[in-house]
């Protein structure tokens, strides 16, 4: 098509040539300035030449917003462009690119501390234990909710104040002013609060989406060393002597479940977490062996011996469960309920949310002030449980593999597989020397314990009528 000298008016009449989708005109003035327009009538000014033997066309833009000097102009602007080798298309993608990149560091930047906490521990929950997640939670909640136990609102946890921080902000001087208020108030959950946020430091770096955001300084382990009280080494066990005194007190508590949750723990030596999440399932009185969940070998768990006295306690505890709410509270429902089922938890708390026990410590703190002994923690008792195996000359190796802990040494990992009756035989010599120092009188073969099924404990039986 002929050019035509393009003039504010001719733009505006020009229209598309009968039985043509589109026609286009060019500008005589500006070389490759077109005007496009359709059968509808829709019109925008383009831009066409030719590069490395290919035709270029560019879309300028509408009439009604593009002045026809300024559309000129951008049509000299590329050609030139086009003259010197250069794609206009390819530039205009560069611009793109570097448009939403800006846009995405913007938002980079604007990320809070909150909401790359969620992200985090969502990602990373099926890695862990549901303990390790709850703290998570619990240390990053902002508090003020009910508690599901006592009276009252829950306070924010040690992480709540940073919570609405950018990660960008998380200078050494801010988290540094945030550790001395923590460190005042409550310094073993800052130091757990601190050390979880150093390790989520480190997998924001391994994520484009944060990486570089969080200020290397501001957790660095010097950082809580400088503010934080050195932490000691925890000592607390249970002595020899002390055994009668806080058997004795255990069996006063009035709770059967606690009973036999507290009396485990000294008698196999297991996490606390390891312990609480025990199901009937997993207990063998037959073949008198416990499935744990294990912290080293998280995916296949850990077999320990049962042994006769904690079996005796499980099967009154496995008696007690069996028996229908009806019978053993004065039959406040029907005999023939079939609505309610055993729990599937050997340590079933029904007021629990999830039905198994849960914060058993003012437990064992109050045994140990009936007993009269120095406080021991939940994890005192596995910590009692390898102190007090020194005294029977058991096998380190045979302590650690009941215990879950790593193997230390090549032999271990490689050379060493004890079956579980060699277990069996180390733990069960163990127990009695425990129930001795306990004055307990307990004999495996009176109760039936040995070669059967039919176990009876003769200190803490509890008739239910």
């Amino acid at each position: 098509m002929a050019k035509v000298n393009f003039t504010a008016e001719r733009v505006a009449s020009l229209g598309a040539l009968p039985g043509k989708s589109q026609t286009i005109y060019w500008d005589a003035k500006a070389p490759g300035l077109g005007l496009r327009v359709t059968r509808t009538g829709a019109r925008a000014y383009i831009f066409e030449s030719r590069l490395f033997g290919k035709t270029v066309r560019i879309t300028i833009g509408d009439p009604r917003a593009w002045m026809l000097g300024k559309a000129r102009t951008e049509a000299a602007r590329l050609k030139t462009a086009v003259d010197d080798g250069i794609d206009p298309r390819e530039q205009v993608a560069e611009q793109r690119a570097a448009h939403e990149a800006r846009k995405v560091e913007a938002r980079r930047q604007d990320v809070t501390l909150a909401d790359a906490w969620a992200t985090y521990t969502e990602v990373r929950r099926p890695k862990w234990s549901e303990l390790h997640h709850r703290d998570h939670v619990t240390l990053a909640n902002s508090g003020g909710q009910p508690k599901k136990r006592g009276k009252g609102l829950t306070e924010p946890g040690p992480l709540a104040a940073l919570m609405p921080l950018k990660l960008s902000d998380l200078s050494a001087d801010r988290v540094g002013k945030w550790l001395e208020i923590e460190a005042e108030q409550r310094p073993a959950r800052a130091r757990l609060a601190f050390n979880l946020l150093r390790i989520f430091a480190t997998w924001c770096e391994s994520k484009a989406e944060y990486q570089g955001l969080i200020d290397t300084q501001a957790v660095s382990t010097r950082l809580s060393k400088d503010t934080l009280p050195k932490q000691a080494a925890k000592t607390d066990s249970i002595q020899r002597e002390q055994l009668a005194a806080w058997f004795g007190a255990v069996h006063h508590l009035g709770n059967p479940v606690m009973e036999a949750y507290l009396i485990g723990l000294l008698l196999t030596g297991a996490r606390r977490e390891e312990l609480a999440e025990l199901r009937w399932n997993d207990v063998d009185f037959r073949w008198r062996s416990l499935h744990l969940k294990d912290k080293v070998e998280t995916e296949t768990g850990r077999d320990i011996p049962l042994t006769p006295y904690f079996a005796s306690v499980l099967l009154d505890l496995k008696r007690i469960n069996d028996t229908p709410p009806n019978v053993r509270r004065l039959r406040e429902l029907e005999a023939d309920d079939k609505t309610w089922e055993p729990s599937s938890w050997v340590f079933a708390s029904p007021a629990a949310a999830d039905g198994r026990l849960a914060a058993p410590n003012r437990a064992l703190h109050r045994v140990c002030q009936a007993a009269g002994i120095p406080p021991v923690t939940l994890h005192g008792l596995r910590r009692s449980f390898s102190s007090l195996a020194e005294w029977t000359e058991t096998p380190t190796g045979v302590v650690a593999q009941i215990m879950g802990h790593k193997p230390s040494a090549t032999a271990e990992r490689h050379y060493k597989v004890r079956p579980l009756d060699l277990l069996r035989m180390w733990h069960d010599k163990l127990e009695a020397w425990i129930l001795r120092e306990a004055h307990i009188d307990f004999k495996p073969e009176q109760a039936g314990i040995a070669g059967s099924q039919q176990v009876m404990h003769k200190h803490s039986k509890k008739e239910i009528n």
